[in-house]
């Protein structure tokens, strides 16, 4: 039965001419994560998964997304009279040509401009004005029809001293305008809420889990403005700012603003939004974000700091561990219970602010599905057997974590062990990697996927992301990855003082799911004839699960660098534990 909503939408649509209205599953800012204000795709469709792109018509819709929500999406738009469309599937239409074989000549498709990014825009321009439709991309019918949509993101801010940031206002501005010097332009267009809030050490709780200000900026060669709602500043950050001479706009005089800049401007073509990069008049320099990799490399301030963040999440993650241990056999405690337990932990470390994400619990069987969310009431309960897997993280003022332990809760089978040995061997390959400068992620990913390839065996995503230093836990532009995606921006060359995940694993449908994930920065080695060595320097402490190994499917050297980190968790942790966690934590580094 079609809603109400979406009768409104096809009414309002009749009312402006307009044949196709395309809705995705974006903020004004291509943020990862984007706050309840902005769920418009979910509040038409019905569809609650995170991906996905919404096509209205007059007579009938369709929406896209991909494999992870297949299922999901089957049971949510049933008896919506929306049709499903599985990207990847062979025979399903790209969404131009869904349009173009449902609209007739002189037809108008629809969307908002600040929703939908520029290359998107241009490719869809491209494919209309040859079939001889025309396009309207500043129409915002959802504000119209959605009365109670919630408010659009307004937290306080906060300024992020330069104690954990390492560089003042004016240092990132003037490393920034090197960068545009290079690329010969006047003005930048930043859009991306991650870039501005690096830019000018700002930070905010505007989406859960993601601590940064919906914002924009324009830096100039000699000007330098912040887009956002003023009374949302702190003192701090106002005086900050005023120091550094930046002009306090309001958010949405950016779109205004950009139609007056001198050029050649900058702005990425791949994340900005194509109302304002639509509505630039001067000539545009397209590429990549220059501030990507001037915040992927953290400075020496920054990596001390993430240091210490570490250690203080590895205390937590470990009194977790030894908490499960002790109690997963006398009391009651599901998946959901278990992911609180493990955020009340984190909360009593000095300096914690929120979870980096949305913990990941997933039991025996639920492991097996990558995108596996719990939910209370309808969760599997723990008990003392088998395998249960936590990908977790935090935000402290320090820096941000993201980690992932598969935890032995009793007896395993011969088949979980010998995958948990053979997930660990994956992982310690790659973290003993020695290589030349110049290698990109996909270079070293067979490292880690090698002993599973030799298994006939893959896992079907990254072996890993970069991460931001309190800010967005993906982080570009770099990553491990077989091969070249593009649309991720995650293989560029791995540059010293890039933090990266390594997370290999082992899924398997209806029987288990097994992780090991640490965090490393790239660090330099020798320098010689051949050029410069580089390797990975570990961040993240806390003990693997030596319960769910078997020495005797594993190489001396693996087995050497288990036994070196095992100890080091307890070295750096032992001081952070009461005398019963750190008597527990000792058995559970001895060598193997």
């Amino acid at each position: 039965m079609i809603s109400k909503q979406m009768i409104e939408l096809k009414n309002a649509m009749k009312e402006k001419n307009i044949q196709a209205y395309i809705i995705p599953t974006s903020d004004f800012h291509d943020t990862e994560t984007a706050a309840d204000y902005f769920a418009a795709r979910k509040y038409f469709s019905g569809f609650t998964g995170s991906a996905g792109v919404l096509v209205v018509l007059e007579d009938k819709a369709a929406l896209w997304t991909d494999g992870r929500y297949f299922i999901q999406a089957e049971n949510e738009l049933a008896n919506s009279g929306i049709d499903l469309m599985k990207q990847g599937q062979e025979g399903v239409p790209s969404i131009e040509e869904y349009i173009l074989s449902n609209l007739k000549e002189g037809r108008t498709v629809g969307f908002d401009g600040r929703t939908i990014g520029y290359n998107d825009a241009m490719k869809y321009k491209e494919v209309f004005e040859t079939s001889q439709l025309k396009m309207n991309v500043n129409l915002d019918l959802v504000s119209e029809i959605w009365k109670d949509r919630p408010e659009r993101p307004h937290a306080q801010t906060f300024y992020y001293s330069e104690k954990y940031s390492g560089r003042s206002i004016s240092q990132k501005l003037e490393m920034v305008r090197k960068e545009m010097n290079k690329l010969n332009a006047y003005t930048y267009v930043v859009t991306k809420i991650d870039e501005v809030a690096w830019l000018y050490n700002i930070r905010a709780k505007d989406i859960e889990n993601v601590p940064l200000p919906m914002s924009y900026a324009l830096v100039t060669i000699d000007q330098a403005m912040l887009y956002i709602d003023s009374t949302r500043l702190d003192d701090q950050s106002q005086k900050k700012l005023k120091e550094a001479n930046v002009q306090i706009c309001e958010y949405d005089a950016i779109y205004e603003d950009v139609t007056k800049q001198k050029g050649p401007v900058l702005l990425d073509p791949s994340t900005c939004n194509s109302r304002i990069a639509m509505s630039i008049q001067e000539p545009l320099v397209k590429e990549m974000s220059p501030i990507i990799l001037l915040k992927a490399c953290k400075n020496e301030v920054e990596l001390e700091n993430t240091k210490w963040a570490h250690i203080k999440d590895g205390v937590a993650v470990t009194k977790f561990m030894y908490w499960l241990k002790q109690n997963v056999s006398s009391m009651e405690i599901d998946e959901v219970s278990a992911s609180k337990k493990l955020t009340e932990f984190r909360s009593q470390q000095e300096n914690y602010i929120e979870d980096s994400f949305t913990t990941i619990p997933a039991y025996k069987e639920n492991a097996a599905m990558m995108h596996y969310h719990a939910k209370e009431g309808n969760c599997a309960q723990l008990k003392p057997e088998g395998l249960f897997l936590v990908d977790s993280g935090g935000h402290y003022y320090e820096g941000t974590t993201d980690i992932t332990r598969t935890f032995v809760l009793g007896p395993l089978s011969d088949e979980e062990k010998y995958w948990f040995t053979k997930a660990m061997r994956s992982h310690i390959r790659l973290a003993k990697a020695h290589f030349l400068y110049g290698c990109h992620g996909y270079n070293l990913d067979i490292l880690s996927r090698g002993p599973l390839w030799d298994e006939d065996l893959d896992y079907q995503c990254g072996t890993g992301h970069g991460v931001g230093h309190l800010s967005n836990v993906h982080e570009c532009p770099n990553g491990f990855r077989w091969r070249i995606v593009p649309e991720r921006n995650d293989s560029c060359v791995l540059e010293e003082g890039m933090i990266q995940s390594n997370e290999p694993g082992v899924y398997i449908e209806g029987k288990m799911g097994i992780r090991h994930e640490n965090e490393y920065v790239v660090v330099k080695g020798k320098k010689n004839f051949y050029g410069q060595f580089m390797h990975f320097e570990c961040l993240t402490w806390v003990p693997f699960d030596s319960q769910g190994i078997d020495p005797s499917l594993m190489m001396k050297d693996e087995i050497e660098w288990y036994n070196w980190y095992q100890n080091e968790c307890y070295n750096k942790l032992a001081s952070g534990l009461n005398e019963d966690e750190k008597a527990w934590l000792k058995e559970v580094c001895k060598p193997l």
